[in-house]
């Protein structure tokens, strides 16, 4: 027992020294519109695959990012972000003008034993006529555990299938949840927020809400809206700041958290950038 906790110990001592921020072109901006409620997305996934590597010390992951809408749009872009063991490694974003479908992969090297964290946002923007602009939206994420110990095989998996992978699964999600809670808890006693009126939701976990299941305390009716408005937020304050390595931006920060306000009025996003600085997003419905 005392082997398999140094082994997760060991990836907590890891440092990732290497990040990407990958853009098709210059950068547009995702801005909400109104829902076009005749147009969707026929697909939208992240897909984070397991690819052996040429040596017995590292391997590879596939990460994919694909969407497709039932028509053409005005402009099409997608937006992903990567986290392994909770911390920020990379962020994906393509765009596309008169496109119905997007697809983006990127490889990356990996090491030790790792949890990989994908979510991203799907965006369609249609322009009807001069003046009238709509939208369509989606959220899509995968996770990916890689299981990498001395006294076993190599194990990769979405969801454990075995009693070995749900105790690997259990030991390190303890481990990143223990570090994410102490980061949290400083964000949110820098800022006195009164925990017990906000529900929290770690930013990976927004593809678990639609439609069908709303944000904490929102009706369905908000959802897209809220949705947009969020991502829209995030993009411009978050995403943008990571692709220039001179200025202050949250690579290799903790994941984000979201603490949506139990009366449905406003949500938080709370996080702290790679230089110690916290930020707190306030938005209002």
């Amino acid at each position: 027992m005392k082997q398999v906790w140094l082994s997760i110990c060991i990836v907590f001592i890891f440092i990732l020294t290497t990040y990407f921020y990958i853009s098709s072109q210059e950068e547009t901006v995702i801005k909400y519109f109104p829902e076009d409620e005749s147009q969707g997305f026929e697909s939208a996934k992240t897909i984070l695959s397991f690819k052996t590597g040429e040596g017995d010390d590292e391997y590879e992951i596939e990460w994919e990012l694909n969407s497709k809408s039932s028509q053409t749009t005005y402009l099409r872009q997608d937006v992903s972000l990567l986290y392994v063991n909770g911390r920020l490694k990379g962020v994906v974003n393509k765009w596309k003008e008169d496109a119905k479908e997007i697809t983006k992969r990127s490889v990356i090297h990996g090491e030790e034993t790792q949890k990989y964290n994908a979510i991203s946002f799907h965006h369609g923007e249609i322009h009807k006529n001069d003046d009238t602009i709509k939208s369509i939206q989606a959220t899509s994420n995968d996770t990916l555990y890689i299981i990498d110990s001395p006294h076993s095989n190599r194990i990769a998996f979405h969801s454990p299938q075995s009693k070995e992978e749900e105790d690997w699964q259990n030991k390190l999600d303890h481990s990143i949840t223990q570090q994410l809670d102490a980061q949290w808890d400083q964000l949110i006693e820098h800022y006195q927020i009164p925990e017990d009126k906000y529900e929290k939701v770690p930013l990976t976990e927004l593809a678990l809400f639609n439609q069908d299941n709303p944000f904490p305390y929102t009706s369905a009716a908000d959802y897209r809206k809220i949705s947009g408005n969020l991502w829209e937020g995030l993009y411009k304050n978050y995403v943008l700041g990571i692709k220039d390595s001179q200025s202050k931006h949250p690579i290799q920060s903790y994941i984000p958290l979201l603490l949506f306000d139990k009366n449905g009025k406003h949500l938080l996003v709370l996080y702290e950038d790679d230089t110690g600085e916290k930020h707190q997003l306030i938005q209002h419905y």
